[in-house]
């Protein structure tokens, strides 16, 4: 039986899958005035607890690293590349989760089974994302390693938890108040005035409850108190969701390497949270 924080990190994942069908909805307008009301929306959930949200000062700095540095680094690495490109290489995070693991929890090591999973789910991540066309061009260098920092980000941001003092999951409230009013901030200064209509205010919304706010509270959660190596192989079951779910809703198509793409990501998820692999995580706490 999956352990409570791999629960967790599939809530996330199942958030964060409909992203894009969320996304779809709000494509014209500016992408930091969309992250900025989304994250804004988001911080609303802890509310309540808004005591919480007293942190010591490196957590979060940890916070608006993870949640802001992330969103800043990816959309101008759209803007400087195709995002097709972009897109894949910003799929290197669930990788670096699983192969940096030993640098931040001592004691974890990396089996082949580790490896193999997060490897697999890359190569099934790349035909979805890519649909089996990639074109890397030196003039999209800078954009490129800003996809590629980005993935960096959220990789060494989610092994970080893990580090931090215990705080309560309600903080992720603050983080995502302070990397939202940031975001607005972008939008402010790098990009032209939103006027959304009352479809895309209902989409900011739900972007807000979900892949924009939910489920950074269960990230955080999963990965306090998981195993990042499972996580991480898991993780590339977010972009195969994705895909799908646009294809249900009518804004997307699958193509014949989307089954060779889901047998990809399935076996390396498989691979990569096979129980056996549990035992370095329970030596390290």
């Amino acid at each position: 039986m999956p352990s409570k924080p791999t629960l967790l990190a599939a809530g996330a994942i199942l958030l964060w899958a409909s992203l894009a069908t969320l996304g779809a909805l709000t494509r014209s307008l500016p992408p930091f005035f969309v992250v900025g009301i989304s994250l804004t929306i988001g911080s609303l959930l802890a509310l309540r607890r808004i005591r919480d949200w007293k942190v010591p000062l490196p957590t979060l700095l940890v916070g608006i690293y993870g949640l802001f540095g992330y969103h800043f680094l990816l959309f101008f690495a759209f803007r400087m590349a195709p995002a097709l490109e972009a897109n894949l290489l910003n799929y290197l995070w669930p990788l670096l989760i699983v192969m940096l693991t030993p640098l931040f929890r001592p004691g974890s090591r990396l089996g082949v089974r580790h490896i193999a999973g997060g490897t697999l789910g890359f190569i099934g991540a790349g035909l979805i994302v890519s649909g089996g066309s990639l074109a890397l061009s030196q003039q999209y260098l800078p954009g490129y390693l800003l996809a590629m920092a980005a993935a960096v980000v959220w990789s060494t941001f989610s092994l970080a938890l893990g580090r931090l003092p215990e705080f309560r999951g309600s903080a992720v409230g603050g983080f995502c108040l302070i990397s939202g009013l940031l975001s607005l901030l972008c939008h402010a200064l790098f990009e032209t005035r939103a006027q959304p209509d009352a479809m895309q205010w209902a989409a900011l919304l739900l972007l807000g409850l979900g892949p924009m706010g939910g489920a950074f509270f269960l990230w955080e959660r999963a990965l306090k108190h998981g195993d990042p190596r499972q996580i991480g192989s898991l993780s590339y079951i977010t972009p195969l969701l994705s895909t799908l779910l646009l294809a249900i809703s009518g804004q997307g198509r699958l193509n014949p390497l989307t089954l060779l793409a889901i047998l990809l990501i399935l076996g390396g998820a498989l691979l990569g949270t096979l129980p056996g692999s549990r035992r370095p995580a329970s030596q390290a706490a």
